[in-house]
């Protein structure tokens, strides 16, 4: 019997998006960096209007949890519909799921933590092992090379806080 017309459009297989490169990926984590400054800015514009913080030293701890919590929101809210930031769309990148589907708020919500980890680790060493600011800034510097690096051992080339979340970036087809 002959196929339809719509069933000889069908694909047979989805073949699996194309990964995006990794300078792809990190030129719309430079984009995003300049759309989280003034993110940060007005959240910490708002902190300081509702608690009367006149200087910065004033409640930083609470401010830092402000400030983690308003990005985290901003990167869930993103993620969770449609899959992408302003940078992401820019540069036509999606977040999913290693199974290709959509982010459920927890998965979200792990990748967003698990991205800490591209910081964390040499800030860490500042105050536990008594480094200087520039030593800091240079284990920054080597980590941060190191972790987007380890994107190239990865057959899809997907970073680590996205493996360990179980989340992917797929480049996608210009329009």
């Amino acid at each position: 019997m002959p196929r339809s017309p719509a069933a000889a459009a069908a694909p047979t297989a989805a073949a699996p998006p194309a990964p995006p490169s990794v300078g792809r990926r990190l030129a719309a984590l430079l984009y995003e960096g300049v759309l989280l400054f003034g993110i940060v800015f007005f959240a910490g514009l708002a902190f300081a209007l509702a608690t009367g913080q006149r200087n910065g030293l004033v409640h930083h701890n609470l401010l830092a949890a402000w400030v983690a919590l308003v990005v985290g929101g901003y990167f869930v809210w993103f993620w969770t519909h449609g899959g992408q930031t302003l940078p992401m769309k820019t540069w036509r990148l999606r977040v999913e799921g290693a199974d290709g589907r959509p982010l459920s708020a927890a998965r979200a919500l792990a990748r967003y933590l698990l991205g800490w980890l591209w910081f964390l680790p040499p800030l860490a060493m500042h105050p536990l092992l008594g480094f200087s600011v520039p030593g800091t800034l240079a284990a920054a510097a080597v980590w941060f090379a190191l972790w987007a690096a380890a994107a190239r051992l990865h057959p899809a080339r997907q970073f680590p806080h996205d493996r360990l979340a179980g989340t992917r970036i797929v480049a996608l087809p210009r329009a």
